[in-house]
């Protein structure tokens, strides 16, 4: 297995740079993942394919204004701060303070020491950075992660963030100059995440409803998306590629959710990958069920050859070449039928990526 097995040719205008003028109005691949059977449809068609007694599991983890733009204390140099995780245990915990993981730029003039400053629109900082250490120690050869310490002088860092921040969007996309809220699931929750679940921004409160009365379940976990996701595998050989580590939770109604819909024979479809990365996280491979967790971390890395235990359907968007989402769709099914999935989008003018199309996989 090499990562470029995963690799395919995509012409840049099937990237999509906006969302469909509808969410559930979107194209729809269907792929029976056993033969690799295609059917062309709309999203909102996936009620034709889920059955009573199904259930589908959502990631319902909302964008935060993760990306700050400021100017560095000093020499007024433009420079941008991208809020990856919290780090907890760091420091003492104060008022209008906290520590975290971060990306900036430009990374070789933000070394431990630099402090940039972000501004309101009237002019007033209202939120100061200060570079605390490298990610991992991996000095001035790193790839710009670094630890900082974010201090307000406002009531809390939440509105502070709010009033600065920014919601990110995928480096593919280029110039959207609408409606952020559209980068977010009508069901996302707490803000946690550096990136959307993209597969959950089809449904509506529509279309969810609809499948609730048909006797389809509903329930939902958290994972806190890193940009991780947007990373390419470097190495030819992907089994040496590091996955970052990343949080989730499975509450307990969903974890028995799960295993009521498996005992009466039905199935439980993933609503995207992190859903997908979350419940088989979760797996108890002695008791054999999805077990609760607390805001766990993961780092599982799912490949050709992984045996999947709690997942039996997929609804997921068309992913980037060469990344791991290629590879954990892959072993969903086979990397043959995925292939030939893609090449078939790609001849029939489907649009890409996050605001892109979408494929059910069951």
């Amino acid at each position: 297995m090499k990562t470029d097995d995963f690799d395919y040719e995509l012409p840049p205008e099937l990237i999509a740079q906006e969302p469909a003028s509808v969410r559930d109005a979107c194209r729809m691949l269907v792929m029976d993942r056993k033969t690799g059977a295609l059917e062309d449809r709309i999203f909102r068609d996936v009620v034709d394919y889920l059955r009573p007694g199904d259930l589908l599991v959502a990631n319902e983890t909302r964008v935060m204004p993760a990306r700050l733009l400021g100017a560095k204390r000093g020499t007024g140099g433009a420079a941008e701060v991208f809020l990856l995780r919290q780090v907890f245990g760091v420091e003492p915990p104060k008022n209008g303070t906290a520590t975290w993981e971060t990306l900036v730029r430009p990374g070789k003039r933000l070394k431990p020491g630099a402090v940039v400053d972000f501004a309101n629109a009237s002019g007033q900082v209202i939120l100061s950075a200060e570079v605390l250490d490298w990610v991992e120690k991996e000095g001035e050869s790193g790839k710009g992660e670094r630890l900082v310490r974010l201090t307000t002088p406002l009531d809390s860092l939440d509105t502070a963030l709010h009033e600065v921040g920014h919601t990110p969007l995928p480096p593919y996309i280029k110039d959207y100059a609408g409606d952020e809220e559209l980068y977010q699931t009508v069901y996302s929750t707490r803000e946690r995440s550096a990136a959307a679940p993209t597969a959950g921004l089809h449904f509506t409160p529509e279309l969810i409803s609809r499948l609730r009365e048909q006797g389809v379940g509903w329930e939902t976990v958290e994972l806190e998306v890193g940009l991780d996701t947007f990373r390419l595998v470097d190495e030819d050989d992907p089994t040496l590629h590091k996955i970052h580590t990343e949080f989730y939770t499975v509450p307990k109604q969903t974890a028995q959710a799960v295993a009521e819909t498996r005992a009466r024979g039905g199935r439980v479809i993933a609503v995207g990958t992190t859903s997908v990365r979350s419940l088989e996280s979760a797996w108890d491979a002695e008791a054999g069920v999805v077990t609760p967790r607390s805001r766990e971390a993961t780092s599982l890395y799912i490949l050709p050859g992984y045996e999947y235990h709690a997942v039996d359907g997929l609804i997921t968007n068309f992913h980037v070449p060469r990344s791991t989402l290629m590879m954990l769709v892959s072993a969903f099914s086979t990397r043959e039928n995925i292939m030939h999935a893609y090449e078939h989008a790609v001849q029939e003018r489907y649009r890409f990526f996050s605001f892109g199309d979408a494929m059910l996989i069951l």
